[in-house]
């Protein structure tokens, strides 16, 4: 890999101007992550960045196989780019990420966009040099089908996008097959990092200031199943709690079906880990539940949510919820209000179920209208902004503390964050305190976020 750096690096030197990349990612925080690198090996190549595409010598779709609107958007956006290769022939165009896992989307980028000069998948980092290096010596396309592969990358440099919130991965693929997912075809099967890599990398991340480390993974309660036993999650979490310096702990995401008493013990013991967890719940009907094949029941679920509640009242959770299943009934769909009303989700993330070939759901025939399935979800939303609107009221004269994220909606002099409970935080602040734990009373709340004023 190093020497086909240097050899794209030399290249680029004898540009007239120093060459730019754009790299533009879909989906999950772990696409992010892989974006940012491949910018850190764009960057030892000799690329700067750009925000706008036809500005770019090299323009890298890193894309999302999750939802089908997903990949509407990604073919969508390689159309607009054809007329920039037209006036631009030395431009390379790439498409990489779990689209590219899939055999049908290799096929239809080889038939209707012809212009597109390198497709690789998930676990080509090490490759990507080579590809850049062999196009800009004339080779015409480069279909990269090595597969989503079993090893993991280690040691590759990124260019963050933040200075202070970091990704960390802890593992990679999954091994669950929910009957609607794609992603352990494109990811592969779970991979976990060895512990003392991962232990490292997040004390290199602290000694340079950042303040929040996110660690992620398909499914971050399998994370050491690979590695003999040695290791499992919350042994890591206790691990990486114990790294000196002033931050925060977060992780998406879990699987019912893997947390239990020991990972609410380790998030409530460790100082430096949130008191909130992201536990997808999909459904809250037992027969869909086993329908996706998620192997737990809504009671299996509801003791989790108990058994955390009962060592922390406030102890937060956000969830994942699918609407619309195959052939999922009124019924059905009203134990999963009923649910939502039982947890007091602190937010949730609610999809249409998207039809994905080449899973077993996809063979299902589906006789509920999507405009059903759209009325459903307006119903599920109206309940939780309800719920949110009412419990965020109980933080009213509290004082929380907040990782300072950004400017606020309100423009200059207003700031945004979250909680340790990850919980929206909107209040008056300067923007030198971007970056910066603070003190925030708070002194209202919205269905969304609360609000609050800035302990000095």
């Amino acid at each position: 890999m190093n020497s086909y750096i240097e050899k794209v690096k030399a290249m680029n030197k004898n540009c007239e101007a120093p060459p730019l990349a754009h790299v533009h990612n879909y989906g999950c925080q772990l696409n992010v992550t892989d974006g940012e690198k491949l910018k850190g090996l764009l960057l030892r190549m000799g690329y700067g960045f750009t925000e706008i595409p036809e500005e770019a010598d090299i323009v890298i779709f890193n894309t999302c196989a999750v939802r089908e609107n997903a990949e509407e958007r990604v073919f969508g956006n390689l159309g607009f780019l054809k007329q920039y290769k037209e006036k631009n022939k030395e431009m390379i165009i790439c498409v990489s990420g779990c689209m590219t896992e899939q055999s049908s989307v290799v096929e239809k980028i080889k038939a209707s966009y012809k212009y597109v000069d390198i497709v690789f998948g998930t676990n080509a980092f090490e490759k990507f040099p080579q590809f850049v290096y062999e196009i800009k010596n004339g080779r015409k396309h480069l279909y990269d089908n090595s597969g989503p592969g079993s090893t993991i990358p280690e040691g590759i440099d990124q260019v963050r996008s933040s200075s202070f919130k970091a990704s960390v991965p802890i593992m990679y693929g999954c091994n669950n097959f929910c009957t609607y997912c794609i992603v352990p075809y494109v990811r592969g099967r779970e991979r976990s990092r060895a512990p003392e890599d991962v232990v490292a990398e997040v004390k290199e991340l602290v000694s340079q200031g950042y303040k929040e480390i996110m660690l992620l993974g398909q499914n971050v309660n399998s994370y050491g199943n690979d590695l003999d036993g040695s290791i499992d999650f919350p042994e890591l979490l206790r691990m990486i709690n114990a790294v000196d310096g002033e931050f925060i702990i977060r992780f998406m995401s879990s699987h019912p079906k893997d947390a239990g008493k020991k990972l609410i013990d380790a998030i409530i013991d460790c100082e430096k880990v949130g008191n909130f967890l992201h536990l997808p719940v999909q459904s809250g009907n037992d027969a869909v539940l086993e329908r996706m094949n998620r192997r737990y029941t809504s009671e299996q679920y509801l003791g989790i949510i108990n058994y955390a509640r009962s060592k922390d009242k406030d102890f937060t959770f956000s969830s994942d919820i699918l609407i619309g299943f195959p052939n999922e009934t009124e019924e059905e769909f009203a134990d999963t209000l009923r649910i939502v009303e039982k947890v007091r989700y602190s937010n949730i993330y609610s999809f249409i179920y998207s039809k994905r070939e080449g899973t077993r759901a996809a063979r299902i025939e589906d006789a509920v209208s999507y405009e059903e399935k759209q009325k459903r979800m307006q119903r599920l939303l109206e309940l939780q902004r309800n719920i949110t609107t009412e419990d965020y009221k109980k933080y009213t004269g509290r004082t929380l503390t907040v990782l300072a994220e950004a400017v606020g909606k309100g423009g200059e002099g207003t700031l945004t964050g979250k909680s340790s409970e990850f919980i929206i935080v909107n209040f008056a602040g300067d923007s030198s305190l971007i970056g910066q734990f603070v003190k925030v009373k708070i002194t209202g709340a919205r269905n969304w976020a609360v609000d609050g004023e800035l302990v000095r």
